[in-house]
């Protein structure tokens, strides 16, 4: 994937950040072929630029006790979309929301520590004013995941 405004070593960089965003900036400058203060003041101007949104990490959720990773898409009256998102932001639960075309429904991916949570969890969305139906799935097998964009 081509991003117009990068030059190859500003793609270099994110492609290193995005495999290991601990990477020093001195060791970046190794990889890239330029000195450490360089290395920073690029960075700084993909941060600037909005490119990099922000620096994060990914955790494995089995490995932190979220045993089981469902998907929700949830019906909405159409008027109260903005007001239903809302209220799924303020779900420990959830990671994602996500509005979608077609249909007024969201999107949602949540990660519990066991089926008795996740029942738990379902009942209060079901009880959310706007929310007209509830379908969901879990996960049985993650073949690719990506929490970055690769350049």
């Amino acid at each position: 994937m081509q991003f117009k405004d990068l030059d190859e070593i500003d793609r270099q960089i994110l492609k290193y950040l995005s495999e290991n965003g601990r990477l020093s900036n001195a060791e970046l400058g190794r990889l890239v072929n330029l000195t450490r203060a360089t290395v920073r003041e690029r960075i700084n101007q993909l941060v600037d630029h909005g490119i990099i949104d922000r620096f994060t990490i990914v955790v494995n959720p089995l490995k932190a006790g979220k045993m089981l990773s469902m998907y929700f898409n949830i019906n909405v009256e159409w008027t109260k979309i903005d007001s239903v998102a809302q209220k799924l932001l303020t779900f420990d639960e959830i990671t994602n929301v996500y509005q979608m075309s077609g249909h007024p429904h969201l999107h949602v991916h949540a990660l519990f520590d066991d089926q008795e949570h996740a029942n738990c969890c379902i009942r209060k969305l079901q009880s959310i004013d706007g929310i007209t139906n509830v379908d969901s799935e879990f996960l049985i097998t993650r073949y690719k995941e990506r929490g970055a964009l690769l350049i």
